[in-house]
């Protein structure tokens, strides 16, 4: 896991929210969650201090090293593509101030979602927020009132009453989903397909972008 005080460095070193460290854009479908199968311009920012041990973007993890990318540039790229719906992610992107980020591109009518552990502050305007819990860094309990969605990766048979814990603290509108971590997809979707049965408030999330890179060998997704 990651210092908080490299984070805490990269935010107040002159950035008000005006640039971001973007690890990368691009133009995909979304792969998981409520809005699978969208096609969506991704916003990776770098810097994350959760250290899930699944993660595969752990390149993310880093706040520095990645173009620091004014927020007008970053939406004049998201407009170069038809598709106007945006996913903020990382990284965990609620370690900066994305009010500006979020009002540009609203202004530019875009829709805004955001993926956050839910550990930090939020900040922005949002259409959609999927808080992904993790163990390591719990989240805020204000996070958790504002989901629209909550995601849950089950990587270990307690993590379902992680996801359960986690399920009583959001508002009755919120998604529920339970996710397989990917290396470990035989081992975990039997028991997550016989929990979903028993427990139907709860739907599965797949990583289906995952799915196409394997089948097709490409990796634009």
């Amino acid at each position: 896991m990651r210092p908080v005080t490299e984070f805490i460095l990269n935010m107040s070193a002159g950035n008000s929210g005006d640039v971001l460290p973007v690890m990368e854009s691009f133009y995909t479908i979304q792969g998981e969650g409520y809005h699978s199968g969208r096609p969506a311009f991704f916003i990776r920012l770098g810097g994350c201090d959760i250290g899930c041990v699944w993660c595969d973007v752990k390149e993310s993890w880093s706040s520095t090293g990645h173009p620091m990318k004014s927020c007008e540039e970053i939406v004049a790229e998201a407009l170069q593509e038809p598709s106007r719906f945006v996913v903020i992610t990382g990284g965990e992107p609620a370690l900066y101030d994305l009010t500006r980020l979020t009002r540009l591109l609203h202004e530019k009518v875009f829709e805004i979602a955001v993926e956050t552990s839910g550990a930090y502050p939020l900040t922005g305007e949002w259409d959609w927020i999927c808080v992904s819990p993790k163990k390591f860094k719990a989240p805020l309990q204000e996070n958790l009132e504002k989901a629209h969605e909550l995601k849950v990766v089950i990587n270990h048979t307690s993590d379902f009453d992680w996801a359960e814990k986690n399920a009583a603290a959001v508002l009755k509108h919120c998604k529920l989903f339970l996710q397989p971590e990917y290396d470990k997809f035989e081992k975990h979707i039997p028991p997550i397909i016989d929990y979903v049965k028993l427990h139907p408030e709860w739907s599965i999330s797949l990583q289906t972008h995952r799915f196409y890179t394997v089948m097709y060998n490409r990796n634009s997704y």
